[in-house]
């Protein structure tokens, strides 16, 4: 009996040991103040590496970011589990009512999501149309000298392979970007496929985060798929020139985007700026932001936690923006900072305003 009594004395020490030890993990890491967390968007990862490298080195304030798409970042800020989330389309109303409180929207930069393809030759830049693009990925349009293609590229030997359409596998704000787009410029994507950040795809092949997309295509002769420019351009891929609104066929660059993006935003910046009507404008761009809860205490979060998150929004709108243009994104616009501002000072701790 006292043998007995004597293992579950020492039992008990250890189970009271391991839990202070957990405890004393979860309180150390309830206090790292110094390392943020975030979760999301693939869409911006590069340029928020560059931004975050550059504000540790500055602060010493770590950022620990999983670029895991917008649904996933969304997802892991419905739980609390993140500090903020990066999405590139804006909450929809089945997200918005999930979180049950308000929830922030605070734009970051915008950016060209890019039609890239594998043709082997000298192919770069072909012509397309927006309704040979809904087709494409309506999984109509089946060989790449299809006579709609070639029509549109008159001089260009383009082979007679057959198209792979390559699309995101998770839930993404660059498939919120460009399935918006395409329910604008074809009325059957809209009715059959539809805007949103995870679809049922009628074609094709799927990969995780633009990362995967990008593989896809490059492995692929033939393929066709949709990222972040940066992507296409670290990988050296091809990519289209997409017809406008206006009828011009433009490329993405950082001034078509910024020729798309400059409108006024709404006081939430929630807004897609897909199709354009600028007549030099990049038709299939959009913004991306950051989303926190408005009331930062909650989780037993100190103050001093949602400070240093909401000095790091801050810097990002402000200093950060210069760390845009030589990723190929475009900055925000005098009007979108004023915007973005206003919203980060909505931003509250037990009800009072953290900046």
């Amino acid at each position: 009996m006292q043998k007995f009594l004597k293992s579950l004395k020492q039992g008990l020490t250890a189970s009271a040991l391991l839990a202070v030890a957990v405890t004393n993990v979860q309180t150390v890491a309830a206090q790292d103040d110094k390392t943020l967390l975030g979760a999301g968007s693939s869409f911006i990862n590069p340029l928020f590496s560059k931004m975050f490298s550059d504000y540790n080195a500055k602060t010493g304030i770590q950022v620990n970011y999983q670029s895991i798409g917008s649904g996933g970042g969304i997802l892991q800020l419905t739980n609390k589990t993140v500090d903020f989330g990066a999405s590139d389309g804006p909450l929809n109303d089945e997200q918005t009512a999930k979180f049950g409180v308000p929830v922030l929207h605070i734009p970051q930069a915008s950016g060209a999501v890019v039609v890239t393809y594998n043709l082997p030759g000298d192919n770069n830049n072909l012509s397309l149309t927006p309704d040979i693009i809904a087709d494409i990925f309506l999984g109509k349009v089946k060989t790449w000298n299809d006579a709609r293609i070639t029509a549109i590229n008159k001089g260009v030997n383009i082979p007679g392979l057959p198209i792979l359409v390559a699309h995101r596998s998770d839930g993404s704000g660059t498939t919120n970007i460009f399935t918006n787009y395409l329910s604008k410029v074809s009325p059957e994507w809209k009715t059959k496929v539809g805007s949103a950040g995870a679809v049922n795809w009628p074609a094709g092949l799927g990969g995780k985060g633009n990362e995967g997309v990008a593989g896809l295509v490059k492995q692929t002769p033939g393929a066709i798929g949709y990222v972040e420019l940066i992507y296409a351009l670290q990988n050296k891929m091809d990519y289209a020139k997409i017809q406008n609104k206006k009828g011009k066929f433009i490329l993405p660059s950082i001034a078509s985007v910024t020729a798309a993006g400059n409108v006024a935003l709404p006081a939430d910046s929630k807004i897609f700026i897909t199709d354009t009507d600028a007549p030099d404008g990049y038709p299939i761009a959009g913004f991306t932001w950051v989303l926190i809860y408005k009331e930062q205490n909650y989780n037993s979060r100190t103050k001093d936690r949602a400070t240093k998150l909401l000095k790091l929004l801050w810097w990002n709108i402000h200093e950060g923006q210069a760390f845009t243009q030589p990723l190929n994104y475009s900055p925000l616009s005098k009007e979108a900072l004023k915007v973005a501002e206003k919203i980060l000072k909505s931003a509250t701790y037990d009800g009072k305003a953290i900046l």
